[in-house]
């Protein structure tokens, strides 16, 4: 075959024109060197597999608190993180809704929490109500999750002081500069913050505690339990005990700690807004020792009289901020509860009423009254530095000893009005006395008794009998 064909292409390649045969040559060779070409240069494409969805494999015990992570992101794709949120399943158990909560405390601590939840929910869901009532539910129950601070501004402006991995990002990587709401949007976001402070829930949430939008994967998502969607978040909740209703009773601080970055949006808020934040100063930190990790021997026995008092003498170095953490945990679940302590253990009392000089020195009380709803956590300022002062106990006028009963040289024993129980002549009946009643001091006890004296009654003396006339004879 070969020997048949040579001749034939010889026979050719004389026949044909020389410029026909190195076109044809020409296009020969581009044929085998273009595609040799691109095979060269084009890049390779790199098929890249979803990472493996990892799902929690430890639940929390109810015995250990679950820790709060910083908020790091894992680096996928967006596309990708779509991906492997999708593939993470809802929870099948039930999503109860929260309960309701009141905001309690001083006028200025409440405008202040309205502000620092309307930060949150505007930052957060951009002008999007039911994304801003989704957020705002979320806060509220971490406020009362004992993993979490115990006020509305400690929640939302936790770990603010770190350049990255706080709870909220919009407080740490400068969105406050950069954007600054229109006045119809900052409104409206303080209008649902009142209305989540004021009882309103959004109950789809549940009792969630976290929140993503679908584009990113922090790393904790896979150990908690997804429960909803509400537009591009998604929520999450501790699985086991720690995400059920039981575990959201923490109390409520009642004292909204100065947030110098809210200043340019809050008027309750003051400071400078750029100023750097002190490691350890954070509102965050407001109660830096969470009640539930104060073990039961740390708890202080109620006052004999009272099974919802505590006389407490405060443990020497420990920070005033955390008082509150441990008056909450002293509280536990009473809904009626008073802590009254004292960091000099000689000046505690041991039982009550109290008197207006044991008032006077004491260190911090917590009062609350869930039926009343109200709770509020109150420092000696003259002892300890706060950031308001509506966190500061009032002064309290200390009692002046009773003075001793004043007689005139003229006036009778029996006409100076005795005290119940003091011996001597009976107190004259029929009189209205100005200090019968003692005046009540502001921790229960009793004022000094007054005394008062009664006119001197000066006895009319007798006229002398007129001499009887002699008749005359």
């Amino acid at each position: 075959m070969e020997q048949c064909l040579t001749p034939r292409i010889t026979a050719f390649a004389s026949e044909t024109p020389r410029p026909i045969l190195a076109l044809l040559a020409a296009i020969a060779l581009v044929a085998v060197a273009i595609p040799a070409l691109l095979v060269a240069t084009t890049p390779r494409v790199v098929v890249h597999k979803t990472p493996k969805v990892v799902l929690a494999t430890r639940v929390v015990p109810k015995t250990e608190l679950p820790k709060v992570d910083v908020v790091q992101l894992q680096q996928v794709a967006p596309t990708d993180a779509k991906s492997i949120n999708d593939a993470i399943p809802f929870s099948t158990a039930a999503n109860p809704a929260a309960r309701g909560f009141t905001i309690t405390g001083g006028s200025e601590s409440q405008l202040r929490a309205v502000d620092c939840l309307a930060a949150a929910v505007y930052y957060e869901a951009g002008d999007d109500s039911i994304g801003e009532k989704a957020v705002a539910q979320v806060v509220i129950n971490r406020m009362r999750h004992p993993a979490f601070p115990k006020t509305i501004c400690g929640v939302v402006f936790q770990g603010q002081e770190r350049t990255t991995g706080c709870q909220f990002s919009f407080t740490c990587d400068g969105s406050m500069i950069r954007r600054t709401p229109s006045a119809a949007a900052w409104a409206n976001a303080r209008f649902i913050a009142r209305l989540a402070l004021n009882g309103s829930v959004y109950a789809p949430v549940g009792h969630a505690t976290h929140y993503h939008t679908d584009w990113v994967v922090p790393y904790w998502s896979s150990r908690l339990e997804k429960i909803t969607e509400v537009h591009t978040h998604l929520f999450f909740r501790w699985a086991g005990w720690w995400g059920t209703p039981p575990a959201f009773r923490g109390g409520y601080a009642g004292n909204e700690p100065n947030v110098p970055k809210m200043s340019h949006l809050s008027p309750v808020h003051y400071g400078d807004p750029n100023a750097p934040v002190v490691p350890g100063t954070a509102p965050g930190d407001a109660v830096a020792v969470d009640p539930a990790s104060i073990p039961e021997s740390a708890v202080p026995p109620a006052t004999p009289v009272d099974a919802n008092s505590f006389l407490v003498t405060l443990p020497k170095g420990m920070n005033a901020n955390d008082f509150a953490s441990l008056a909450i945990r002293t509280c536990g679940e009473r809904t009626y509860c008073k802590f009254m302590a004292w960091t000099d253990g000689a000046k505690t009392p041991a039982k009550l009423p109290l008197s207006s000089a044991q008032v006077a020195s004491m260190s911090f009380s917590y009062l609350r009254d869930e039926r009343q709803g109200f709770a509020k956590a109150l420092w000696n300022c003259g002892q300890f530095m706060r950031p308001s002062p509506v966190q500061c106990m009032r002064a309290q006028p200390l009692a002046a000893p009773p003075a001793p009963p004043k007689t005139d040289a003229t006036t009778p024993a029996s006409a100076t009005v005795q005290p119940a129980g003091v011996a001597g002549p009976a107190a004259l009946t029929g009189v209205r006395r100005k200090g019968d009643s003692a005046a009540a001091s502001p921790m229960g006890g009793t004022g000094p008794r007054q005394t008062m004296t009664l006119p001197v009654v000066r006895a009319t003396p007798a006229p002398s009998p007129k001499p009887t006339p002699t008749p005359v004879r």
